[in-house]
């Protein structure tokens, strides 16, 4: 039997006791339009959309900046695992020159080459702070290092290093701030590649004047002819062994064939292999 709702006519106003139990329901008055929800669900959406999208451009910045990370710690050697042909053709495709990185790994090597002619040290070239912090750590050495470029960017450690007296900010072209055969040795790193040979016959006779037992200059590998600019705007030409070894001939410094064999024994025996040209000179006497 189906029972039907008693039709309730329109023009019928309620009487005051029909309309109060509707008039106490609390959500009859509360109730949103219906446009409102759709509005916040359309909204919602929206928003969800974006947070997906940011999300994934975030986790294609932090694959990328990865990347480049990944690439600078195989510079510095931190990850030994990779194969040296890999950092090289990394190191190619860059143009870089990272010699300063190469000689803080070369110190174990220097050190069984030299013995105790690795008491008194000069680094001169770019990152002096952080090769001489390595070699006051790790070989308990004498270390004083001069930084050729404006160290404005650099972290606090460096600029306390340079307002103590070990790390000097000076122009290499020019007389260093140092008496004749100051130090045992004199490494230098990154900074004879940007000179023309109108300052390297001043530069590097100024090396080996304040060096007692030797000069060893580290410098990249020549792999094209074209100039290139390094991060200061200084424009670099890479030279070959033949070149220096004529230069030095040139300035009257002879190669150190004793040194020489004996640091390539050592980096034999360590599995080194060197990313940049390594020539060990004799001091003026």
């Amino acid at each position: 039997m189906r029972v039907w709702r008693r039709p309730v006519n329109p023009a019928r106003r309620p009487s005051e006791s029909e309309a109060a139990p509707f008039a106490s329901h609390p959500n009859l008055r509360s109730r949103p339009p219906p446009y409102l929800s759709i509005a916040l669900i359309i909204l919602g959406a929206i928003l969800l959309i974006g947070y997906l999208r940011i999300g994934q451009d975030a986790l294609g910045s932090r694959l990328s900046l990865g990347w480049v990370q990944d690439c600078n710690m195989l510079y510095l050697g931190v990850i030994a695992a990779r194969p040296i042909s890999q950092s090289l053709k990394i190191d190619k495709a860059v143009g870089d020159v990272l010699c300063s990185e190469e000689v803080q790994r070369a110190i174990p090597i220097l050190k069984a080459a030299y013995g105790d002619s690795m008491h008194k040290v000069l680094h001169v070239g770019p990152d002096a702070c952080s090769t001489v912090s390595r070699l006051l750590i790790e070989e308990e050495s004498d270390a004083w290092g001069v930084e050729p470029y404006d160290i404005e960017d650099a972290d606090w450690k460096c600029k306390r290093m340079v307002q103590s007296g070990l790390v000097r900010v000076a122009d290499i072209k020019f007389l260093l701030p140092y008496r004749a055969k100051s130090f045992s040795l004199v490494i230098v790193s990154d900074a004879l590649d940007y000179l023309s040979p109108k300052y390297l016959n001043r530069t590097i006779p100024e090396l080996a004047r304040v060096s007692s037992s030797g000069l060893i200059i580290f410098t990249g590998y020549p792999r094209n002819v074209k100039a290139k600019a390094n991060r200061y705007g200084n424009s670099v030409k890479l030279r070959s062994a033949n070149w220096w070894g004529g230069y030095f001939d040139h300035l009257s410094l002879e190669e150190n064939e004793d040194m020489t064999k004996k640091f390539d024994q050592a980096a034999e025996k360590m599995s080194h292999i060197p990313h940049c040209q390594i020539f060990h000179l004799k001091p003026y006497n």
